[in-house]
């Protein structure tokens, strides 16, 4: 009852100086930060999960109807089973089972909590926290695994009128385009598969690429269906051509034509994210000057910074591309290994 009123009067105060301990604390509630949760919960451990958003915060910006590229037992967590009538699992099959993961393991969760900063040191971290009203909130932990990921920090083209409410760096559902002229600035996978939805729900579609060509990475069964729609006139496509500016209704490129605008109800910039590099350097994170990569213990993923552990895209550096949810669920078995030493759970659920 003391803590429920502390909490009450901190929030009428619009802070909150109420600390709880932990044993590990997950930046991060995406699918590697939730496996490091229950690893280190089915090794006898106390973890908390703290995100600025919801559950699965990356996985639910993904497009309304996509679908994965790998098949269910790869998305696993937990040794729980993922089951999908298809042989990939959509966004909302995945959304699901993360969540009844959550509730399985009886995670502890703050969720739409945003982490301003990190002190202390290994054996004692303070992690500064405040929500969407502003109300702040301060947890002890022992150690700390940051596993934020890389989707919420968009590759920004940098160019006068990228903010304008028009234009979005994430792409959801078509259908508020149908009839409408929409413009795609990107050519990997996330450019060409918009292209497509768009295109098959009745908007016209331009896609613009700086690049003589599509990347070398799209899905293969993408890549046949976006370049039959170009060659066939379906999709507009400029290629070697540069972005200079949006205005509202415009986007003005240049090319081997010169300069010259599109009309654009809708623009998806789709250039790639990448992860918080500057919130791992507030931690003492050493970051490789050409790569970003972290410094890391391989074989623990204990960084630099003694206590504090890296999960994730977020090792990979610029290299987003190496690290998935695949590979990404096997690291907190990792880290809890280190953590205990090795030892077999003690606990399992």
């Amino acid at each position: 009852m003391d803590v429920v009123r502390a909490v009450a009067n901190a929030r009428l105060a619009g802070q909150t100086t109420f600390v709880d301990t932990f044993d590990l604390i997950c930046i991060g509630a995406g699918p590697t930060g939730l496996a490091c949760a229950i690893e280190a919960k089915r090794a006898g451990l106390r973890p908390l999960v703290i995100d600025k958003g919801c559950l699965c915060n990356s996985l639910y910006h993904y497009p309304v109807n996509m679908v994965f590229f790998t098949t269910p037992e790869l998305l696993e967590i937990g040794d729980l089973p993922l089951t999908s009538p298809s042989e990939k699992p959509t966004r909302a099959e995945a959304l699901k089972y993360y969540r009844k993961c959550a509730e399985h393991y009886a995670l502890e969760l703050r969720l739409g909590r945003r982490v301003e900063k990190v002190e202390g040191s290994d054996g004692r971290f303070k992690v500064h926290t405040r929500d969407e009203q502003g109300i702040a909130a301060q947890f002890e932990s022992k150690k700390i695994v940051v596993a934020t990921g890389y989707y919420d920090l968009p590759n920004r083209l940098e160019i006068p009128g990228e903010d304008l409410p028009h234009v979005s760096h994430y792409y959801t559902e078509p259908h508020p385009f149908w009839r409408q002229e929409v413009v795609v600035i990107g050519g990997k996978n996330s450019a060409a598969e918009a292209a497509l939805d768009l295109y098959r729900s009745g908007a016209n579609v331009t896609l613009v690429h700086r690049r003589a060509e599509l990347g070398s990475t799209i899905k293969y069964w993408v890549r046949p269906d976006i370049e039959n729609r170009i060659k066939a006139g379906q999709i507009r496509a400029l290629f070697n051509t540069e972005v200079k500016r949006i205005e509202p209704g415009l986007v003005w490129v240049s090319n081997h034509a010169g300069e010259h605008s599109l009309p654009a109800a809708q623009v998806f910039a789709l250039t790639g994210y990448h992860p918080d590099f500057e919130f791992l350097r507030s931690l003492g994170v050493q970051l490789d000057p050409a790569t970003n990569k972290p410094k890391m213990d391989p074989q623990t993923h204990e960084s630099n910074v003694p206590g504090i552990f890296l999960a994730g895209v977020v090792i990979g550096g610029n290299h987003t591309s190496e690290i998935f949810i695949e590979n990404g669920r096997f690291h907190g078995k990792q880290i809890v290994a280190a953590l205990t030493a090795g030892r077999a759970h003690s606990q399992h659920l």
